[in-house]
């Protein structure tokens, strides 16, 4: 089965960044990565009938590739895609 996680930055600073996640620009939820602790925390759900679960291990996936691979660049918009 393929998944699609569409993510859109919302905010960077030295320490955090912020980005927008979903399987569409209609259908949003937030996810933050703290650069310094790399930790993640969700900051807003998406609508009950859709797995947030799902979407924010996706996103956090392609955020931690951002962060180690990378190199910490962050790009404006970004998918993870299987």
């Amino acid at each position: 089965m393929a998944s699609y996680v569409l993510l859109l930055k919302e905010y960077e600073d030295d320490e955090t960044v912020v980005y927008k996640f979903g399987p569409n620009e209609e259908i949003m939820g937030k996810i933050e990565l703290n650069k310094v602790t790399r930790k993640f925390s969700e900051l807003e759900s998406l609508p009950e009938h859709l797995s947030t679960r799902f979407y924010f291990n996706r996103a956090a996936q392609r955020l931690a590739v951002c962060l180690v691979r990378e190199d910490c660049i962050f790009p404006e918009k970004t998918t993870f895609e299987s």
